[in-house]
């Protein structure tokens, strides 16, 4: 093609133009080179996918899907997000028939379709006193006063504007377990240990308010909190423990809390039991000695075999459960199983987790999954080959001050049949031959 000059530019000779029908010619073999090219492509992949389908004995996985062939769903501002559909069924159960009115009930969380150490907001267990309110924040006050030199009203806004802490811990009921004290009660992991959660928890140190306030350090042994519910339930706490690690939070795995776990502000107490988590708090005052509240004195008591009642032990001691397999569920053929689970104590970290599969004759141990925090769950595996014979799984945590979790028979000779709180003994879950794992206790 020789070049020729127009209006300063180089430009084809008019010549060596194509007309439009050239045009579309030269496109539509193009077309069809590139649809040749892409079709025995598609048949280099399709033909190892089709022998690996094949010796995989699944050939559907050939068929493609609707969501394989079109186009999906738009992004739609519909607020707050969902699980999937498919999810449904993982939600938190109330157990029928355990208090007398729901107001004052449980739900327990589905920890056999957890993964990780974070319980999801939305499936976080719930125990109740009085029912669950939502509470306008800006309404909502919190009152710091007794033996401090200055006492303080603090609105939300105040307490969002003094430095924030963000730390993940457990929280468990004490009267968690409490149905499998006399004997074998209910089926799953969800009823027997489901008041159990552990979240990423944002707040202010309870020292800080403390000190904002000017507590007395010498006299100033003790801390009272009190709920905004209509049970004005209220715990007492070690000034000790108040300054360790007691904090005021607002905030739970990156949101603010739900309703039903105290917002807009709840006490955050690690290592003890759930009722010192007081909900909705609106009152800390600083005194000299234990109140001697309704919940602490008469509630949330250890009876022991001799009658009397054992208070204030509040400590949730070193625990661990094994949620996959466990009651309720089947293994469907014999071979190789990840057993899995969770471990924690009130007292600091888990330090090792043993798993058995005959009972607790024989005990291996079991890895450890990062990260491992104090007074938080811990995540456990271990690899197991199912012989497709009975076998009874059992897990056994240690802690970082050399506690070893007991046996049922153990705790049973210190603390008898008739308690409620406070049950950290092995839990054992049998596996029959035909696959259906089940609720047992090994003494």
């Amino acid at each position: 093609m020789k070049p020729s000059r127009a209006a300063g530019r180089l430009t084809p000779a008019p010549e060596n133009f194509l007309d439009a029908g050239q045009i579309a010619a030269v496109q539509a073999g193009r077309r069809e080179f590139l649809r040749g090219a892409f079709l025995a492509a598609a048949a280099a992949i399709a033909a190892p996918e089709a022998e690996a389908a094949t010796q995989a004995g699944d050939p559907a996985i050939l068929e493609l899907p609707e969501h394989s062939r079109g186009l999906g769903q738009p992004v739609v501002a519909r607020g707050y997000g969902l699980p999937s559909q498919f999810e449904k069924n993982l939600q938190r159960r109330e157990s029928p028939g355990l208090t007398r009115v729901g107001a004052a009930s449980v739900s327990f969380a589905p920890l056999q379709g957890l993964f990780g150490i974070i319980t999801p907001s939305g499936l976080h267990f719930e125990r109740h006193h009085q029912g669950w309110w939502d509470i306008d924040p800006s309404r909502h006050r919190l009152m710091v006063m007794g033996m401090v030199r200055q006492a303080k009203v603090y609105t939300m806004d105040d307490l969002m504007r003094l430095p924030a802490v963000s730390r993940m811990h457990f929280i468990e009921c004490g009267a968690n377990t409490a149905m499998e004290w006399g004997n074998v009660s209910v089926p799953t992991v969800q009823y027997t240990h489901g008041m159990l959660s552990c979240c990423e928890f944002t707040g202010v140190k309870l020292a800080t308010l403390l000190d904002d306030c000017g507590f007395d350090r010498r006299n100033g042994r003790f801390v009272l909190a009190e709920g905004a519910d209509g049970s004005s339930l209220t715990r007492t706490l070690s000034m000790e423990r108040a300054l360790d690690d007691g904090m005021v939070a607002w905030a739970m795995n990156g949101e603010m809390l739900r309703p039903e776990n105290g917002y807009p502000l709840r006490l955050v107490a690690p290592g003890i039991q759930g009722v010192s988590w007081v909900k909705w708090l609106r009152r800390i005052e600083v005194g000299d000695q234990p109140w001697g509240t309704k919940d602490e004195v008469v509630h949330y008591v250890d009876l022991m075999p001799d009658g009397t009642l054992r208070q204030y032990t509040s400590i949730q001691e070193c625990k661990s459960v094994i949620t996959s397999p466990s009651g309720g569920q089947f293994l469907l053929d014999k071979g190789f199983y990840n057993v899995t689970g969770l471990a924690w104590s009130g007292r600091g970290r888990v330090k090792r987790v043993d798993v058995s599969a005959d009972g607790g004759r024989n005990w291996r141990t079991a890895r450890i999954e990062s990260p491992v925090l104090p007074k938080c769950l811990t995540r456990f595996n271990i690899d197991w080959v199912w012989d497709g014979g009975p076998a009874i799984l059992q897990s056994r945590a240690i802690d970082e001050t050399g506690y070893v979790q007991p046996k049922i028979s153990q705790l049973r000779a210190v603390r008898g049949k008739r308690s409620i709180y406070h049950n950290n003994a092995i839990q054992s879950w049998k596996v029959a031959e035909s696959g259906e794992v089940s609720n047992a206790q090994v003494y």
